[in-house]
């Protein structure tokens, strides 16, 4: 057997697109991508080598060089060399000149199926997905061998969210070849996005096997492990992402979401250093300073970890565009409109299913625990924060030129039965227990429970709500995957945190009875008998296993996933009392109704 001299020495003398393969294929695909580079620079048209080089890229997370691998291996195996320049256009990032070279070649020749499934490519970068679906469906009808035109309607279908329609897609080209990387990552991510995080981790670990060199891999397998409660194993993919790239800051933070992990000194010691580096982007800073503040606390040392965390939400603050006045004359806005007479001129509108249960407040609000007690029902299935009711926000908002949600009043009722037949089309594939009910727990649908009044009249609403100081303080404390960029200023926090309120006593009032509030600290100090109080307004029956909520082993994607796999415990309600000296702008923006809590001002 040579020696590892010997084949780095067999290596080197490769030509660059087997050394690359043979780097590969012993798991050392960072250091595959010099030589692919280099066999590419000798001949462009290797599409084996731009697949390879996507790959790589795919899976390192660099997903715009990625696509463009993708695009330049597409238009390198073209079989007709007459569409070679539309490919390359394609490739190129020059969607017009493609788009018209394309319909050029289809006029005179519309039976070219490369060409037709390059129109569909160029559809899809427009964004137009129904006309790509289409397009693409043409060609497989006639060409069902046609591995990339099927590969490229999987990719159509996960767009639009047809989740079960793109899996469908991606079956035989995985039966075909198990191995492929982009089709494994896109069954990974629609798993994950339809709650099943069990087979997306079983997806993500067999990526490794062909990439365990990758941090990204690792990151996104240890963040999929976490959902699941896995955490010793979690807590090893983030430490095996830092030990290959140790600048990582989002796996130091992942480290520091793990609520029983303490960093040893070598790591905090590490996270100082790359504060310090004059080239750490602001991002990674706001991700060390946020890890070193949990550092901090766990440690008992409250000024410096407020002073972090101070940091850290200054950073994203400036990276993001909230407007809170945006949020607040929202909220006017929607008590202008959703009158008790608008609603008694539209009673009985809407489809009538009351499968949905939605769970609204603000995030970190005990709003996590409350839907893991639900889902402990065995008439209940939680799911996650569902996007779908700020979509059909979105679309209402683009229905007439007054902002949002004064185009509602103007939708006639077969919309609105239309926009509930269609969140529960929509959110099926969320509900794999076929459960009489599901839960939608995306917090921010406060802000659409007159539309949801319209659309889905006989769902039910579970307000949850935690002491403003307490809720917004663990806000802060937390950096959130995405969206919730009110959270980044104890100011913003505390106006949205009023405006919640103010939103949801108009509610209160106009359709009274209709939502069910918990309050936090009373579901803490009388679990039971909140949760028979609960049960009853939703019109189910006790059971006792919703009291057992923490034997659950359901998958929890939000930052609360550990908490609620423990027994109810009073541990984090005063917790913010430790910052209070700092917490002067909080109180000041959330004004009388701190003192008005947990009745609204």
């Amino acid at each position: 057997m040579p020696s590892d001299a010997a084949q780095t020495s067999e290596q080197a003398d490769a030509p660059p697109f087997e050394q690359a393969q043979r780097l590969f294929a012993l798991g050392r695909t960072r250091e595959a991508v010099a030589p692919l580079h280099a066999a590419l620079e000798d001949n462009l048209r290797l599409g084996a080598a731009w697949r390879l080089l996507a790959d790589i890229e795919l899976i390192g997370g660099d997903f715009a060089a990625a696509q463009h691998g993708y695009d330049r291996m597409l238009a390198a195996v073209v079989p007709d060399p007459r569409l070679r320049p539309a490919a390359d256009a394609l490739a190129a990032g020059q969607v017009a000149e493609a788009e018209s070279a394309l319909r050029a070649r289809l006029t005179t020749e519309p039976s070219n199926l490369p060409a037709v499934h390059l129109l569909a490519e160029v559809m899809t970068r427009r964004g137009q997905l129904a006309t790509a679906e289409a397009l693409l469906t043409h060609v497989l009808a006639h060409a069902p061998q046609l591995h990339l035109a099927r590969q490229a309607l999987a990719l159509v279908l996960h767009r639009a969210g047809r989740h079960a329609e793109a899996l469908r897609e991606l079956a035989p080209l995985l039966a075909r070849e198990p191995r492929n990387t982009r089709n494994l990552a896109v069954k990974a991510a629609i798993l994950a996005e339809i709650g099943d995080y069990a087979a997306a981790a079983e997806v993500t670990a067999s990526i490794l096997l062909d990439f365990p060199d990758q941090p990204q891999a690792w990151l996104v397998h240890g963040n999929g492990l976490r959902t699941l409660g896995r955490i010793e194993e979690a807590q090893a993919a983030y430490l095996r992402c830092l030990e290959l790239d140790p600048g990582r800051a989002d796996a130091y933070w992942s480290l520091a979401n793990l609520k029983d992990y303490r960093f040893p000194p070598d790591l905090r010691a590490a996270m100082a250093t790359h504060l310090a580096a004059q080239d750490t982007l602001a991002n990674d800073l706001s991700l060390f300073y946020f890890a070193l503040a949990k550092a901090d606390e766990d440690d008992g040392r409250d000024a410096e970890a407020f002073a972090h965390y101070a940091a850290a939400n200054a950073l994203q603050r400036r990276l993001r565009t909230y407007d809170p006045q945006a949020t607040t004359a929202q909220v006017q806005r929607s008590k202008s409109v959703f009158t008790p007479a608008f609603f008694a001129e539209r009673d009985g509108w809407g489809d009538p299913a009351a499968d949905p249960i939605f769970i609204v407040g603000l995030p970190r609000s005990g709003s996590t625990l409350v839907e893991q007690i639900l889902a402990s029902h065995p008439a209940i299935e939680g799911t996650r924060e569902l996007m779908d009711i700020q979509a059909m926000a979105d679309w209402a908002a683009a229905q007439g030129p007054a902002p949002y949600p004064a185009p509602l009043a103007g939708l006639p009722r077969e919309a609105f039965a239309q926009l509930g037949h269609d969140y529960l089309a929509r959110t099926r594939p969320q509900r794999r227990l076929s459960r009489a009910h599901f839960i939608d727990k995306a917090p921010w649908n406060f802000l659409h429970v007159g539309m949801i009044q319209l659309m889905l009249p006989n769902a039910r609403i579970v307000d949850v709500r935690r002491h403003p100081l307490s809720c917004c303080v663990s806000a802060f404390r937390q950096h959130f995957a995405g969206g919730f960029d009110f959270a980044y200023d104890l100011a913003d926090l505390g106006r949205y945190y009023t405006d919640y309120v103010d939103l949801m006593a108009h509610y209160d009032a106009v359709l009274p009875g209709h939502v069910t509030r918990v309050i936090y600290e009373d579901l803490i100090e009388d679990t039971e008998g909140q949760v028979r109080r609960l049960l009853d307004s939703l019109g189910l029956p006790f059971e006792d296993a919703c009291l057992r909520f923490f034997e659950n082993r359901r998958p929890v994607a939000t930052p609360s996933s550990e908490q609620v796999r423990r027994p109810i415990n009073a541990d984090g309600i005063d917790s913010w009392r430790r910052y209070e000296p700092w917490l002067d702008p909080l109180k000041a923006a959330l004004g009388p109704v701190l003192d008005a809590y947990p009745s609204p001002p």
